[in-house]
């Protein structure tokens, strides 16, 4: 089953999700600020979207700035700092199977569903 891991005040994130009810393909909503992937969620979901750590980091977010920027982080460094604070995660995902593409371009989740 197709999964989107939504935040529910991101405009783009919202669209995706109506994308995906026009589509007419069953998929589950994760709201990740309330249920964050864990490390090793988090690791698998890097592979599938063929990214790194930082790729996938919204370093312009405030905590990223406050906290992390500037600082030389290994790649699981980053990925317990989205771990611990999941609103760093750029959104939406969406997953179907062993692909994944980040949803800001509805193209790209097009391809992979």
């Amino acid at each position: 089953m197709i999964q989107i891991y939504h935040n529910p005040r991101c405009g783009k994130s919202r669209n995706c999700i109506l994308f995906l009810k026009d589509s007419d393909q069953e998929f589950e909503i994760i709201n990740y600020l309330e249920t964050p992937p864990s490390f090793e969620e988090l690791k698998a979901l890097l592979q599938k979207l063929n990214l790194s750590p930082i790729e996938l980091v919204r370093q312009k977010e405030k905590i990223w700035i406050e906290t992390f920027k500037g600082k030389l982080l290994t790649p699981d460094e980053v990925i317990r700092a989205m771990v611990e604070n999941p609103i760093l995660i750029e959104r939406p995902i969406v997953v179907n199977g062993n692909k994944a593409s980040i949803g800001r371009d509805l193209d790209k989740i097009k391809a992979i569903i």
